[in-house]
């Protein structure tokens, strides 16, 4: 008993200090994780401290790094990302954005309001997955940051997923126990009027003031997104059979180039300066454009390829491929001061035979020159975007004359494997959500075929590994164990509501959600449904009331896991994308979590006449 006692003080010693150092970040994610994995080790194998009857092995403790759970959720971010490099979802994501530019704030409630809906009907994971590509867009888009959305997200769909017996696992679990113990048998809507009149209370919370709650907080990809206005001189060769040929000047501007400014058409001798009066463009043509990087991207990676990747002054020469070899990376360079290139032209710097890529178009921040590329010379200070394989751009790094700027490397998105990413996102997706195959193993098939399809490769799959992501569920599952085997939970769990037990019904389901929901945001959420429904149906019996009322405060409670990342499979699959801290989910979902329970503490005793 007394090693039980030691074991069980230990434990919620370890989980009360992780939380502490978790909160106040001074520490890293990883470096925290790790000492709560150690400490479980020392504690439980190597002192040999008794968990109950037994004692916990290593295996037992690093079971987590194994966890169904953890494997779902690397598979669907490599899914995502799949999508993601092919801009699979840019059409629908830019439907959706006209969509809400058109209607506002309240744009972006009702396409919430409307995730919600959805996730009372199929399971919170693969909606989240379905909707990271299309609200990362929609952020982009409306000058945003996916920090300021995704959280929301991910806590519109629990929000969601508490108001029918499908919408969570959670609800099932909870269910499942209340029926085979007799006690009571949850309908789909049983708990939904309920559920409805707490969420309603806290749907706007989610959708007005967290968003204001949140770190600004943008990747490298964002800040160099939004610095997008940006604009490059690039040069489009028109050749026998290239998309533009016969696109004729409308009220001075080309249609088929809507994201770009025409600054020039030369054709031979003569150049052809705005506003164009019903130019055509022919073979032979050179177009002057400005543009963004975003529009430049764009432009390389459509299937009938607008843009040409030979580097200036091979013109006259054998047509190259359009698209070399492999993947295709974008990369900006400043020209050095004291650079053997100031005063050369493109052609001129031999960037091709020395590194293997092409310089597309040249940024300069005094002037913007309209001349084609092959008369523009380069001074210092001048950027220039790069394409070509990753391997050429990352030999960059040791050219004297142009200063590489590693973060603004990114891969060109392959478009035309963009049906073939989005078959298998809607795959997984159905797969997932009609319980056709368990959601790891349709997440796992889905990861493998992204690969396969060659929609990315491993280097860009790897990318989305997130280390945070794994130690963090592998510590929390071992405190979970830890915290089970030794009893801590359900001794404190007991020990609080036998105080409680003569106070009126109304305070004890008050009180008995606000514990839960505590648990739920430690041991997750179907840890917490199923240590509680036993108690609260044994409560319901003392004090001679129907069962009901106290499995659903157990379903509400446990569904409020907003506090932690690791309370809820959908907090962690949106940490990652959004750029988010352990911090973030205290300081956002902790108000969220006591907003809920004060709704619940005043409706749900009206509601059920307790």
């Amino acid at each position: 008993m007394m090693d039980v006692d030691i074991a069980m003080m230990a434990t919620l010693a370890i989980i009360g200090l992780s939380t502490v150092l978790y909160a106040t970040e001074r520490y890293s994610i990883e470096a925290i994780s790790l000492g709560v994995l150690a400490s479980y080790l020392f504690i439980f194998v190597v002192l040999g401290l008794a968990a109950g009857d037994t004692t916990l092995s290593a295996a037992q403790l690093l079971e987590g790094f194994a966890n169904p759970g953890l494997i779902t959720i690397l598979a669907l971010l490599v899914v995502g990302q799949g999508l993601f490099h092919t801009d699979a979802l840019e059409r629908p994501a830019q439907l959706m954005v006209r969509w809400v530019a058109k209607r506002g704030n309240i744009g972006i409630t009702i396409t919430f309001v409307m995730i919600a809906t959805l996730s009372a009907f199929l399971n919170n994971t693969p909606v989240v997955v379905m909707f990271i590509p299309i609200i990362s867009t929609l952020a982009s888009t409306l000058k945003s940051t996916t920090s300021r959305l995704l959280m929301p997200l991910s806590f519109v769909t629990i929000l969601g997923g508490m108001t029918t017996l499908i919408g969570s696992s959670t609800n099932l679990l909870a269910a499942n126990v209340a029926r085979q113990s007799g006690a009571v048998d949850l309908g789909f809507f049983s708990f939904t009027p309920v559920a409805l009149l707490v969420i309603a209370i806290g749907l706007p919370y989610v959708l007005w003031v967290m968003p204001m709650l949140l770190a600004n907080r943008r990747s490298m990809a964002e800040a160099m997104r939004a610095g997008g206005g940006k604009q490059f001189i690039a040069e489009i060769p028109i050749r026998p059979g290239h998309p533009l040929v016969g696109a004729t000047s409308n009220k001075g501007m080309f249609p088929q180039l809507k994201d770009m400014t025409v600054r020039l058409v030369q054709r031979g001798e003569r150049p052809h300066l705005p506003p164009f009066e019903n130019v055509t463009l022919q073979p032979g043509d050179i177009v002057i454009v400005a543009a963004t990087r975003q529009a430049l991207e764009k432009a390389l990676s459509t299937q009938s390829t607008v843009m040409d990747r030979r580097p200036d002054g091979e013109r006259g020469t054998e047509r190259a491929p359009d698209r070399p070899p492999g993947v295709v990376t974008l990369a900006e360079a400043i020209v050095a001061p004291g650079s053997r290139l100031i005063g050369r032209t493109v052609s001129q710097s031999g960037f091709r035979g020395e590194v293997g890529c092409v310089v597309l178009a040249i940024e300069r921040r005094s002037r913007m020159p309209r001349l084609p590329m092959a008369d523009i010379r380069m001074e210092a200070g001048d950027v220039l975007l790069f394409g070509g394989p990753r391997k050429a751009i990352e030999d960059l790094r040791g050219n004297r004359d142009v200063l590489l700027i590693d973060w603004t490397a990114a891969d060109v998105p392959h478009r035309r494997k963009a049906p073939v990413a989005l078959g298998i996102f809607l795959a997984v997706v159905a797969a997932a959500a009609t319980g056709v195959m368990p959601i790891v193993v349709a997440a796992l098939l889905g990861a493998f075929a992204m690969l396969c399809s060659r929609c990315l490769n491993t280097r860009q799959a790897s990318r989305v590994v997130d280390g945070r992501i794994i130690m963090l569920i592998a510590s929390a599952i071992a405190s979970a164990t830890a915290l089970e085997a030794t009893g801590g939970a359900e001794t404190i769990a007991n020990a609080m509501l036998s105080i409680l037990r003569d106070a009126p019904p109304a305070i004890v389901m008050s009180a008995l959600f606000m514990i839960i929901a505590l648990t739920t945001n430690i041991m997750t959420n179907n840890a917490a449904a199923v240590l509680f429904t036993p108690i609260a149906i044994g409560l319901a019996s003392h004090l001679g009331l129907p069962a009901e009322p106290f499995v659903v405060t157990v379903i509400l409670a446990a569904n409020a896991s907003f506090a932690t990342p690791v309370a809820y499979q959908t907090n962690l699959l949106v940490m990652g994308p959004g750029h988010y801290r352990y911090r973030d989910f205290l300081v956002a979902g902790g108000p969220l979590v006591l907003l809920l329970w004060g709704a619940f503490s005043i409706i749900a005793p009206w509601w059920y006449g307790i």
